[in-house]
């Protein structure tokens, strides 16, 4: 399996990027996060790689991380996300943003991906969010984390991919208690929900 492909970008597109490696020019098809690390033509870049071998066809999908190589692994594990559709929802933000999101919950923030309709975005959801637990609760690095990252950070994020500002997300959590983002996600929803009531 190719796990990584280093060397001089020769085509840079919108889908896709060709780097040059020990002569042979090696085509990936990237998304638009990912592109964003590919420098420009003539220089040297290297890409996290995954080959997705079919009876008709070999494709190479290049990743500017290993978090992103992960996450797209994950959607593709999911019924109805092929590996198109996987980079399309992967140019919809960072693996951090996006795990944010499942973790949360907002299949509205997967609906708007061309080629994925409710049904499917509601999957991406229920088969990956406690993966995404598991990964969030262990600190694995899938998170695309630094060092600094932790389920307080995580839930804030959340909440702000709910629809909070990152004051009212601050607020909400102050005082909250749980061990993971959901947890603390879960008790400032409550929190929000009493003060409207009151």
């Amino acid at each position: 399996m190719i796990a990584s492909v280093r060397g001089e970008v020769l085509v840079r597109r919108p889908d896709h990027v060709v780097i040059d490696s020990g002569g042979v020019g090696y085509r990936l098809t990237v998304s638009a996060e990912t592109l964003k690390a590919v420098p420009a033509s003539g220089k040297e870049a290297t890409l996290h790689a995954h080959l997705v071998v079919r009876d008709d066809s070999l494709a190479l999908f290049g990743f500017a991380s290993e978090e992103e190589r992960d996450l797209f692994m994950h959607l593709t594990s999911v019924s109805g996300v092929g590996p198109k559709v996987a980079i399309a929802i992967l140019s919809g933000g960072t693996p951090r943003d996006l795990l944010g999101a499942i973790a949360a919950g907002d299949a509205k923030r997967f609906q708007a991906v061309p080629g994925i309709g409710k049904r499917t975005s509601e999957r991406v959801i229920v088969e990956l969010r406690e993966k995404v637990a598991g990964e969030l609760e262990e600190g694995v690095p899938a998170l695309g984390a630094t060092g600094g990252e932790d389920p307080r950070s995580l839930a804030r994020d959340g909440l702000v991919q709910l629809g909070y500002t990152l004051v009212e997300a601050e607020r909400l959590l102050d005082g909250a208690m749980g061990d993971t983002p959901e947890d603390l996600i879960g008790a400032a929803l409550r929190r929000a929900g009493s003060a409207e009531s009151a």
